[in-house]
């Protein structure tokens, strides 16, 4: 596992986002500046990290561009980094379809899914990995175990005969991470992804170890729209909690968005807030007398879109709730008809969520915690030396817990408990999202009627997103304390009576 770890890739993301931002707030000369960005995360004439400096020169540009929200340039003719700068240079969102990219010029050409003998290999008497092979697709040759790969049909009973643990299968990192087998091979054996089956989870971006796959940004637009005034609003997801250092509390993290330039600050958890009592009722209304099977929670974007591909038929067993990221929005524009709201929050699925047609999302730009601290540094803020005159108190320990596997449900539960103490409530939490898709099928084969089934499409929930930038389990620990420390446990059962239309 790489996450939360300080690595060179890490660092090397982190540079890119930093220049972007540099050139957002200072350039004066926009074209000239982008051009120069990958000469400064690569300097001299010497390669860091690949074995080529044109190489890793042609991928800092590729990066560059997704930064700025733009496509990956065509392989087979002459573009410029900037090709299309004046269709992303502007102040309101901008993206260009898909979300998730493979770089190709940054593609290690991965083996996936492959058995190979390891030096391991004792070339014992008994050879069992020979004698179970199904194919004869194994033979020794000058004492070890060799494994023809015209003949292997990938089906790894030679790895677990082998008494020396000797046979490894190869995959691909993004590969194994990716729950709805999205990742797929394209002619020249690089990684591709099937946008038919991708949900947007970004767990392929971040297990990828040569930082081949990224995500579109938006920040470079928010920044632009930040510098030409008005109210700019963020909303801040409950993962946010250990994200800027140990000793980035809310009330700092708060003083230092307002010092980056926002009018205003809010949690999202209040939207959480509101989904809990609204989905606590919604269970007891409706599958506890049988109207529905089961209740599915809609917070997660890359489940809710993979529990409406795999129930097409059950579409209404998903709750039509706002999710906190839209709650809040709303609520916001209920105050501040004019402002632009940002969300900011641990998610990429988000910022197509932001996007849909379907429900108005009232979110005029998403940006990742990731992206976030790369703004902060450009302008040199540190969170943690930040102080500030007042916390955040828009939520009840409830909302907050959103942040970790299993908060979801167990606010809707603390709900239902309060409000209908005669409601038997049944409850399950699935993480990941090829464990999703269990719990789906299980779900459709009527093996869960009378549940409510929160599903998390990153392991570890939100805390775990692509966006995040602090090791998983600190981060848990972190959203545990503030949940644990709310003025208020649950929200007032009225509280879904908000107008938010």
């Amino acid at each position: 596992m790489m996450r939360g770890l300080e690595t060179p890739l890490s660092q090397l993301r982190k540079q890119v986002f930093v220049e972007v931002a540099r050139v957002a707030y200072e350039s004066e000369n926009v074209n000239n500046d982008i051009e120069a960005i990958p000469y400064k995360v690569t300097p001299g004439d010497a390669p860091r990290f690949r074995e080529s400096i044109y190489r890793e020169r042609a991928i800092a540009s590729e990066r560059v561009r997704l930064a700025m929200g733009m496509s990956l340039r065509p392989e087979d003719k002459p573009v410029h980094i900037t090709d299309g700068v004046e269709e992303s240079n502007i102040s309101e969102k901008y993206y260009e379809p898909p979300l998730m990219q493979v770089i190709p010029s940054a593609c290690n050409f991965c083996d996936d899914n492959k058995y190979i003998v390891s030096n391991q290999c004792e070339g014992c008497l008994a050879h069992p990995c020979m004698e179970v092979c199904p194919k004869g697709a194994i033979s020794q040759v000058n004492g070890a175990a060799v494994i023809d790969q015209s003949k292997c049909i990938k089906c790894g009973k030679c790895k677990s005969a082998c008494p020396y643990d000797a046979i490894a299968k190869k995959e691909r990192p993004c590969s194994m991470a990716c729950g709805v087998k999205a990742i797929e091979t394209d002619k020249h054996g690089r990684a591709t992804i099937n946008t038919e089956k991708c949900v947007s989870c970004g767990m392929c971006m971040v297990s990828c170890p040569f930082g081949a796959i990224a995500d579109k940004s938006q920040f470079f637009q928010l920044i632009r729209c930040m510098k030409e005034g008005g109210e700019v609003i963020a909303e801040i997801a409950p993962a946010f909690a250990g994200q800027f250092g140990p000793d980035a509390t809310p009330r700092n993290v708060k003083a230092a968005l307002l010092k980056l330039g926002f009018s205003e600050v809010y949690e999202v958890a209040l939207g959480a807030d509101i989904g809990a009592v609204s989905e606590a009722h919604h269970y007891a209304a409706h599958v506890v007398n049988g109207d529905l099977p089961f209740l599915l929670t809609s917070c997660c974007p890359s489940w809710s879109m993979l529990a409406k591909r795999t129930l097409p038929d059950m579409v209404e067993s998903v709750s039509t709730e706002l999710t906190p990221m839209v709650a809040t929005a709303r609520s916001i524009k209920k105050k501040h008809p004019n402002a632009k709201v940002v969300f900011i929050g641990p998610c990429a699925a988000k910022k197509l969520e932001a996007m849909r047609t379907s429900v108005r999302s009232d979110v005029d730009f998403v940006i990742t915690f990731e992206e976030l601290n790369a703004m902060f540094e450009a302008r040199g803020i540190d969170p943690q030396n930040t102080p500030g005159d007042s916390s955040m108190h828009d939520a009840t320990g409830a909302g907050r817990g959103y942040g970790v596997a299993g908060g979801v449900a167990a606010a809707i539960e603390s709900c239902i408990k309060e409000y209908y103490p005669d409601v038997e409530v049944k409850i399950e939490h699935v993480e990941g999202l090829a464990e999703c898709k269990k719990v789906l099928m299980l779900a459709k084969a009527g093996k869960k009627n009378g549940y409510l089934i929160e599903g998390m499409g990153c392991p570890g929930g939100c805390v775990a997103g692509a966006g995040t930038i602090a090791p998983i389990a600190k981060a848990k620990v972190e959203v545990e304390k503030i949940v644990k420390n709310s003025t208020h446990r649950l929200p007032a059962k009225e509280l879904e009576d908000i107008e938010l239309d």
